[in-house]
């Protein structure tokens, strides 16, 4: 099971509102849990049974640090003339400060250079995502509360 197999897994569990997903294979062991505020753990447990397992498994950590290229972004042309922003790091999106905030920016809402678009948490760190353009918000691309990826388009801004 690689990287992409597990974020997919994760999204699913998300979406599907189970509270708690089990999966064992020969070599990996996960469970994911969803507690009530959003959070998503992952736990992976690989069996120290046999030493030829190891030496399977050994590569894929390296596999895993690489860097995951983003999916091509498929733009149509009405798409091509706006500006996408794209996340700058791997985490967990969210749209608004706490959950008793409002949104930072809603589709049709007009934009400044600085404006603060969402936070993405990255290690219990909470990074504010700052607009590099002015202009207007076309489309969100993420929902409230999921993982991205480095790279991932967020926002379609209209610069005019």
């Amino acid at each position: 099971m690689d990287l992409k197999d597990i974020q997919n897994l994760i999204k699913f569990v998300a979406k599907s509102g189970a509270s708690e997903v089990k999966l064992e294979t020969d070599d990996v062991k996960i469970t994911i849990r969803t507690g009530s505020e959003s959070e998503t753990t992952i736990v992976q447990q690989v069996p120290m049974a046999a030493a030829h397992m190891q030496q399977q498994l050994a590569p894929a950590p390296a596999v895993q640090q690489a860097p995951v290229a983003a999916a091509p972004v498929v733009a149509s042309d009405e798409d091509s003339k706006y500006i996408t922003v794209k996340s700058p790091i791997i985490g967990t999106l969210y749209r608004k400060p706490s959950p008793d905030k409002p949104l930072f920016v809603e589709v049709g809402q007009n934009i400044a250079e600085g404006d603060v678009l969402c936070i993405i948490e990255a290690m219990k760190l909470f990074n504010e995502i700052e607009s590099e353009v002015s202009g207007k918000i076309v489309k969100i691309l993420v929902d409230d509360a999921t993982p991205v990826e480095f790279d991932q388009p967020l926002f379609l801004v209209d610069p005019s």
